[in-house]
């Protein structure tokens, strides 16, 4: 790709219909106002481009890696006139984001995705402050961003829209009914905003009023608007989404499109490009479609269109709606396309032409993303955190057809601030098949230790039969998630903590071992290991050890009698150590395979291609222990209060919601373990660490009797 060059640019007056043209800019300082991965991403770019990047960071982010990539670093709450009271450490403070932007002599901003990226004020106060904002005009922000005007735009570009309703000021009221009319199942989409949050799909006529009700109160606290409106939920829906560029001198092109069907509660999962559902006629048909969107609100430089498309007849599609950004899922297209996206939003607001034709786009092979997120998905896909410890990443050398986007580093300590995604590893193959196996590869490659992520559940969802024949649904995943357990440990795993447990220590040291001693003989050491609800038993007899290699016979035995015992002889090289986390060389019957291990506390946690694991010392139960425990409503992750259902000295039935804790962006509703009376200990707004008790319910059984 080209670098780029500071000579002027002649600009065509625009015409109706088209972008509005801009003067020639000069950009050479970029200010990214985000943080994570994208941030990198970005600061990757403008390297590679010989631009200045300047980074903003919150407190909570003061070692984060887009602080330590970029070339200047700005605290948010040292820019004059920023507010520490804003949400997200001030990454939502418009006014100290351009304050940074002015101090740094940045003459652009990129917004990246999230925070600010589709504010029209953010957008119109750079503009104000005479800085570019290298994203489309606040005009067509604001169109796109109001899910209603913007229903309305496509449509009189005759671009199908869903059946549904939607106008400004719907009441609770109208919206129940209406629905009838629409059809049942319908989905409630706040206007403002996506994500999934405010979404909610409704079956039943009596569940509409409660869900709407809900609907308002997420949709207020993510987007400041409660505003919502009704579509008709299309029958096994499958998400179709396309990449369109445009230039200040009305040229708009397509990039292709991107299947984003694998969701878990309407958020993106695994996302890929090209679809197997299309073929060339409807990917032109979608194509254009997409451009004739973006053309509705005189579009400049990158966007995504999002339609909805039935499985069963994936010939027609609807629009759902605009998104002014770039998305998460970019690299996918960049893989197929070999077309940097960020450089063309550089290009296209420093006033250049396209340099790419529609006839010049051309999709190569087939690409495929996961993301990584910090969440537990065996625990209800709890958001998690902790200190990433010690990290192994994927190799992502040319001619691996691998691509990592990411923002973890060995001692990031991962709260509840943000969104819980840490990174997305991506892959290109020449077939779809290929993509699929590389991806599970280099996710096998992905080692986070000190910190539980969906990777293994990544790993499960591309090893399913549906999606290796792409027989895909925007529901797929929420019908798989209903069974998933954590797998049952890998013995190798096991026999790496009990080998790391014994270390180099001399065989002939008895008093090391858990058993006493054989006359003659060495005993071995015992491990009682437990992996969640799995429990083994592992036997590690040495025979022989020195300054590098440990070699012990090793022996797993299961409680199930009738599970066969694993035993191998296994050799043990602790190769390189980081901190509390090491890498380890494991030979098990003579197959040698790479491990990651790291000690945090009582924990080990080990992790290898068959996955990651949490491994304990198993402790005996105390017998008698406080029943009364069990009435406790405890905080499963760091978080803040949003609501509280229950009042002190209420009557609750067992499974009845007493409070709501929202930890990255997402509600999580805590009911009551018994039945009682409950005693709640927080109010709205507090913040609660992980396993703070909420409230407590005493059960009817437990109150004392008095005796007058």
């Amino acid at each position: 790709m080209s670098t780029t060059s500071d000579l002027p640019v002649t600009t065509p007056t625009s015409s109706p219909g088209t972008a509005d043209s801009v003067a020639p800019q000069t950009i050479r300082t970029v200010l990214v106002a985000n943080r994570g991965e994208i941030a990198c991403r970005v600061i990757a770019t403008l390297r590679r481009l010989g631009l200045r990047s300047v980074a903003i960071y919150s407190d909570a982010d003061a070692h984060a890696r887009h602080v330590r990539e970029a070339d200047t670093a700005v605290r948010l709450a040292s820019v004059p006139g920023a507010d520490p009271a804003r949400p997200a450490g001030g990454y939502l403070d418009i006014g100290a984001v351009v304050g940074a932007a002015a101090a740094t002599g940045a003459d652009a901003v990129h917004p990246g995705y999230g925070f600010l990226s589709e504010n029209q004020q953010f957008a119109a106060a750079l503009d104000d402050a005479g800085i570019v904002f290298i994203g489309p005009p606040a005009t067509a922000i604001a169109t796109m961003g109001d899910k209603i005007t913007a229903r309305a735009a496509v449509s009189d570009r005759d671009v199908p829209v869903v059946p549904g309703l939607s106008r400004p000021g719907l009441t609770d009221a109208d919206l129940v009914a209406a629905a009838p009319d629409i059809g049942f199942p319908v989905l409630i989409k706040p206007s403002a905003g996506g994500g999934g949050k405010g979404m909610h799909r409704v079956d039943d006529p009596a569940g509409l009023p409660d869900a709407l009700v809900r609907a308002r109160r997420e949709a207020a606290a993510a987007f400041g608007d409660d505003t919502l409106f009704l579509e008709h939920f299309v029958d096994t829906p499958r998400h179709i989404e396309v990449q369109v560029l445009a230039d200040t001198h009305g040229t708009v092109i397509h990039l292709g499109e991107r299947e984003c069907s694998l969701q878990r509660r309407h958020q993106k999962v695994i996302e890929e490009a090209p679809s197997a559902l299309l073929d060339a006629t409807t990917r032109e048909r979608i194509g254009q479609a997409a451009c004739d969107a973006a053309r509705s609100v005189g579009y400049t430089g990158a966007g995504t269109v999002e339609f909805i498309v039935s499985a069963h007849r994936p010939d027609e599609f609807f629009f759902m709606e605009m998104n002014t950004r770039l998305q998460v899922e970019h690299p996918v297209t960049e893989l197929v396309t070999g077309i940097d996206l960020v450089e063309q939003q550089i290009r296209v607001a420093r006033g250049e032409e396209l340099a790419i034709a529609q006839s010049d786009v051309t999709l190569t092979g087939h690409a495929i993303e996961a993301r990584v997120y910090a969440e537990d998905p065996a625990n209800g896909f709890l958001p998690t955190g902790g200190e990433i410890v010690a990290l192994a990443e994927p190799d992502t050398t040319p001619g691996q057809g691998v691509r990592l986007d990411s923002a973890m580093l060995p001692g990031l300590v991962v709260g509840s601030d943000y969104d819980p995604m840490l990174a997305k590893v991506i892959a290109h193959g020449d077939d779809r098949a290929e993509a699929l196996e590389r991806l599970d590869h280099a996710l096998g490659q992905t080692r986070v230790l000190g910190v539980v992520t969906n990777i293994d559940f990544c790993r499960h969802v591309l090893a399913r039969p549906e999606v290796i024949t792409a027989d895909l649904d925007t529901a797929l995943l929420d019908r798989l998630v209903v069974d998933y357990t954590a797998p049952a440990p890998a013995p190798e795993a096991l026999a790496l903590v009990g080998l790391a447990r014994v270390g180099n220590r001399d065989p002939g040291d008895v008093w090391q071992s858990a058993v006493g001693f054989r006359v003659g003989a060495h005993a071995p050491v015992i491990s009682r290991l437990s992996a969640g609800d799995h429990h083994r038993t592992v036997s590690t007899l040495v025979e022989s050890a020195d300054d590098r290699w440990v070699v012990a016979e090793v022996t797993i035995t299961d409680p199930d009698e009738n599970a066969e015992p694993w035993s191998a002889r296994v050799e043990y090289l602790a190769q390189h150590a980081t901190g509390t986390g090491r890498t380890a060389r494991l030979v098990v019957d003579g197959v040698s395979q790479q491990w990651s291990l790291a000690e945090v506390g009582d924990q080990w946690w080990a992790a290898g291609p068959a996955g990651t694991w949490i491994v304990e010392l198993t402790r005996t139960l105390i017998e008698g222990a406080d029943d009364e425990a069990a009435g406790d409503v405890l905080s499963p992750m760091p978080g803040t209060v949003v609501a509280v259902s229950a009042a002190t000295g209420d009557e609750v039935t067992q499974g009845a919601p007493v409070v709501v804790v929202e930890a990255m962006k997402m509600e999580h509703t805590l009911t009551a373990p018994v039945a009682g009376t409950v005693t709640v200990a927080v109010s709205v707004g507090d913040k609660v660490a992980a396993g703070a008790t909420l409230a407590h319910v005493r059960r009817d059984d437990e109150h004392a009797t008095d005796t007058p």
